[in-house]
């Protein structure tokens, strides 16, 4: 039975770096994927000829570029503002708005699309940044306005990353991380093998070629292209996620389990 699986992110590029490979993989096995993005990313950091010409406008063709090889069916922008990472609240942002009322925006989408899946972010959204937190609280508002009965919070393995970044200091490479960043390993519910589905992560990352450049840090998204294919594998070939209302226990490896076993 084919079911439909929205994925909520803040910016473009989130759904290539969080959960690319797990819709790539839910479109090739004949699903319907739907991808919202809360803002168009205009706050982003870039390089000089990308701001120039408008980065949100920029970032959006990005976006359409990644959805079409990741197999996304429908693409939205919500249309709010950027909240940056500067901690500052910029009039009209994301993380400022109301969340009744974006969750109102977001249900109706939930609902054209009879949603059988969301994914949002964990509740530190991940990393801390104010939009990715705002995902989190708009996206649960949504899903219970929506009646969709299957939420999933993307986030990564906390103790594998805390390993990568500390053999990273070792590198020299400047790796920092809050420590209550993403999930522990305890309490995940999921994890799935994307490992068929990294030539399709690969190109969605590559089509955010804005957010390759700019800033004084190293880039997550240059970083990880650079990676060789068998290291690019071992990083990114496994997605993880924790299903709200579901006890953690042997990690799951398909997002539509809860609905499979309803039937």
């Amino acid at each position: 039975m084919p079911y439909t699986l929205v994925s909520f992110h803040a910016h473009p590029d989130d759904e290539a770096l969080l959960t690319g490979g797990t819709l790539a993989r839910v479109s090739a096995e004949g699903h319907r994927v739907v991808l919202v993005v809360a803002t168009a990313g205009e706050a982003g950091l870039a390089g000089p000829a990308e701001q120039g010409a408008g980065l949100g406008g920029v970032r959006l063709v990005e976006l359409a570029a990644s959805a079409r090889a990741l197999g996304c069916a429908r693409v939205e922008c919500l249309g709010y503002g950027d909240s940056g990472s500067d901690d500052s609240t910029r009039p009209g942002s994301f993380s400022a708005v109301d969340t009744a009322e974006a969750a109102a925006r977001l249900a109706r989408i939930l609902i054209e699309e009879s949603a059988d899946v969301l994914t949002v972010y964990d509740r530190t959204g991940g990393y801390g940044h104010p939009d990715h937190v705002a995902v989190h609280h708009v996206g649960h508002a949504a899903a219970r306005s929506a009646g969709t009965p299957v939420v999933l919070e993307a986030t990564v393995d906390r103790d594998a990353l805390l390993r990568i970044i500390r053999f990273a200091r070792r590198l020299r490479l400047p790796f920092e991380m809050r420590p209550d960043a993403y999930t522990a390993r305890a309490d995940l519910t999921h994890r799935i093998d994307v490992r068929a589905q990294l030539a399709a992560k690969r190109a969605a990352l590559a089509a955010h070629a804005s957010q390759s450049t700019g800033g004084s840090s190293v880039r997550t998204l240059r970083l990880l292209l650079r990676l060789p294919r068998p290291l690019f594998r071992l990083l990114l070939g496994q997605e993880w996620f924790v299903e709200v209302g579901r006890t953690p226990g042997p990690l799951c490896g398909d997002v539509f389990d809860s609905l499979r076993a309803r039937k």
